[in-house]
This record gives C-alpha cells, structure tokens and sequence, in this order.
C-alpha cells in the first residue's frame, strides 16, 4: 500500500523551537502527520501524510464513548555521526497489535507501520533536535470513530503518527524522583488490561497521581489490587530495586506493561553480569531491605526518560531514602550505556539501533 504524501505550504510551516533546552515533552509538535482509516469489511485504506490538522469526529464517535483507544511511545534519534537512528521500533509495533487485539481493534500491517514511521520521521527530519538527552518523539494512536451508541467494538477506526521534538521528561533532568506508594487506589487488576498500552489504564490513574503531585511527589507507585502488597509498576514506568546483589523488577503476569525499556535494562544489566531476578516483590520485603540497608537502589523505566533513579519512597505517613536519596551506579550506567547506543556513541551487540536515514552531506557553497 503506498503512501501518499500531502506537504504544507510554506506559509503554513511553524516557527521551529530555537532553544532546545526548552523543549520540554509532548507540547509541541512538527507540520505533518501521517493517517490511514479502516472501515469493516473493506479493512485500511487511504494511508496519507499530510499537514498537521484537527481531527474530524461525530459526537457520537465510539472512542468518546466506549474508551477504543490505543496507543505508543518511541523515539528517533539524530546520530553522533549525523544518520537518524530508531531504537527497537519493530517491538512498539508488536506491542501496539497486542494492544489492538485485546480491544477488539484492527491489526496495523507491521511494515506498514514502520514505514510510515520512516516517511514521517525523514520528511520531518529538520524537526530533531541535536543537543545532548533530546530527541523526536513518535506517538502512533488508535481511535474507533464509527459513529454510534451502544456497547459492542467498533467497525471504523482511524491510525496516526504525530511526532514533536522533546527534551527531558522530568524537568529535573537524570537525578532522583520522589515515589508515593498508593494503597487507597490502584492501576489494574488481572484479567484487565493493565498489560497493554490503553488510555484507560492512564485516566484510571490520574487520580491517585494527583494527589501524589499535591504532596511533592514525582509519581505513583503501585501495588496489586487484590492484596495491595505486591509492587507493580510506576505510573509511566516499570520499576526496578537492586537488593543485594540482585537487580529486582516484577513479573510480567497481566497487569503491567511489558516495557521496550525494561526488555532492554533486564538484557543489559545481564550483559554487564548483573544478576537479574523477575518475581512478586511487596512493599514490606522493599521496606524492610531499606531499613536494614540491603537496598542499594532503584529506579524506573520507560521511553520517556529511559532510566530514573528513585530517590525516596512515601509509605503509610513514612519516608524511606534509597541511597541517600542519591543515584545508584547501576541506573547511571545502564541510562548512559541505552543513551550512547541510542545515538551511535557506542556498537549496539543486541541489533537495537535501526538506522533509517545516513547523515546529510554539508551543502556546497
């Protein structure tokens, strides 16, 4: 299927961002995107790129209603050698069909998928930034838009790609976070959907992250929702604890996402030699490992900011310091060995890093 490309006129081109230490993340966004429609029956047709638009939907588009609604986060990069480089895109897009799946929504033709992700990125490509820690980020979404009222999947859905050029997710950059530990409130349950990346699993915590911001704290970190004792994730992150000699994450068992980020943390830190252990961790054993002084670190994962220490816990009424609230050597090295691969600084031993444009030659003058 190809796709046709729509370019903006001149005059209706935006101002790039000339300082990029104010990116910040996910406020501004490029003169383009890309758009495919699927209908039931005839299945995905029209795929475009073309100028950056308001959506059109009915009021009674079922995505307002019914919560059919899917989407990803990855990256582009502009190389130390000047190419622009994705990093594991092909596993985004297996996770978004999983996704897709599980909401009862059309499959995306994987390198199609990808392709369009090329085609927007390169058409985009004076849009990536070059300073150090920036990047483009690439959101693909998934709405149903048939319009109608009335519980069952939806037979019209619209795909698209928006990407904007980003900074630092955390305004205070790669130095701790403070987590709240909720246990009034939780994320998801087995059986749910908190193993795939649905914008009902995030308005379901939105409520517990803003208390957790009214009291200074930079996220939510959750627990099971059966006992609300066994830790699950953060609440745009996977979380990690190294107690002892072992680095420590939750299980993948249906309620947590299964992170690109964290796939990519758990094979590095073996590759380094860390010894890396998956199973049920509760608070208390987290608790008791700080009090007796066993927990050496912890940190976060995700697309967004890659790895983030975690400095300090908040649980029942107590603060908990993890390293002195300072970041741990383990999550320093491995966001510097996934930044430095990310951007061609050092060889990529896993095949992570797909190149999708070579460095432009300097124009004759």
């Amino acid at each position: 299927m190809e796709i046709k490309i729509k370019k903006a006129t001149p005059k209706k081109r935006k101002a790039k961002p000339t300082d990029e230490s104010k990116l910040g993340f996910g406020k501004i966004f490029t003169d383009h995107f890309f758009n495919i429609k699927y209908k039931e029956g005839q299945g995905w047709y029209d795929p475009i790129i073309e100028p950056y638009r308001p959506l059109q939907l009915e009021p009674t588009a079922m995505c307002l209603h019914y919560g059919q609604e899917i989407f990803e986060g990855l990256k582009a990069y502009r190389g130390q050698d000047g190419a622009i480089y994705l990093f594991r895109p092909t596993e985004n897009i297996k996770r978004m069909n999983a996704s897709a799946e599980r909401m009862c929504m059309p499959l995306m033709d994987e390198t199609l998928f990808l392709e369009a992700i090329r085609k927007l990125v390169i058409l985009e490509r004076d849009w990536i930034p070059r300073g150090e820690g920036t990047s483009m980020y690439i959101r693909p979404t998934m709405i149903a838009t048939e319009p109608a009222l009335g519980v069952h999947s939806a037979g019209e859905y619209l795909f698209f790609i928006v990407v904007g050029p980003v900074g630092a997710y955390y305004p205070q950059g790669f130095s701790p976070t403070k987590m709240y530990v909720s246990e009034e409130y939780v994320r998801a349950t087995k059986g749910g959907t908190g193993h795939i990346k649905a914008a009902i699993n995030y308005a379901a915590s939105l409520y517990a992250s803003r208390i957790a911001t009214k009291m200074g704290y930079t996220q939510v970190l959750w627990l099971d929702a059966i006992e609300k004792k066994y830790i699950e994730e953060v609440g745009t992150s996977n979380i990690f604890f190294v107690i002892g000699n072992e680095l420590v994450t939750p299980p993948l068992a249906g309620t947590i996402l299964p992170g690109v980020t964290r796939n990519s943390v758990i094979k590095l830190a073996g590759y380094f030699g860390t010894k890396v252990v998956e199973r049920p961790i509760s608070i208390q054993e987290v608790i008791s490992a700080s009090e007796n002084g066993s927990l050496k670190e912890a940190f976060a994962s995700g697309t967004a900011a890659i790895v983030s220490p975690v400095g300090q816990l908040h649980f029942r009424g107590k603060e908990y310091l993890i390293n002195d609230g300072k970041t741990g050597p383990l999550a320093e090295k491995l966001y510097n060995e996934i930044l430095q691969i990310q951007y061609g600084f050092k060889k990529d031993p896993f095949g992570w890093r797909v190149k999708i444009r070579n460095a432009e030659k300097a124009k004759k003058g």
